[in-house]
């Protein structure tokens, strides 16, 4: 098996889309995301400031991508983990961790001192964060309001 981590780059964004509608679309998520909507997102994202992205291929094949940006905080740099995304037919057999941990290695070497996300509590998406040392964050929660 031949893996290769890379920048993640405009040039290669259609790849990404792809990957994440097939990933998104189907369970636990069973969002409903259009090639529209997903290249928008994607978009937006690397055009972030401070905007890093990393793509995964085994033997040439797209199989997984993490993508975020880095903002100021009173405590130094922190990164806002904004996109993960690995194939379904190969969860679960230690690729999402290789990638970030690949991602928190490439923060460390630019002093970035944190790493937040959001993700669906309980099920697989936690457990996996805790297993690769992630903590709840006791004192912050999640408010939304439907408009």
């Amino acid at each position: 098996m031949a893996e290769t981590i890379v920048p993640m780059t405009i040039d290669r964004l259609e790849q990404c889309i792809e990957l994440y509608i097939n990933v998104f679309n189907k369970e636990p998520w069973n969002e409903t995301w259009t090639f529209r909507d997903a290249k928008e997102r994607r978009t937006d994202l690397i055009h972030t400031p401070k905007f890093r992205g990393y793509l995964l291929y085994e033997n040439d094949v797209l199989i997984g991508f993490i993508a975020g940006n880095s903002k100021q905080s009173y405590a130094g740099l922190t990164f806002y983990l904004a996109e993960f995304c690995i194939s379904n037919q190969i969860q679960g057999k230690g690729y999402g961790t290789k990638l970030l941990l690949y991602l928190e290695d490439q923060l460390k070497k630019r002093d970035i001192s944190s790493l937040y996300l959001l993700t669906a509590n309980g099920g697989l998406t936690e457990a996996f964060y805790l297993k690769n040392n992630y903590t709840i964050n006791e004192n912050r929660i999640v408010i939304k309001k439907d408009l």
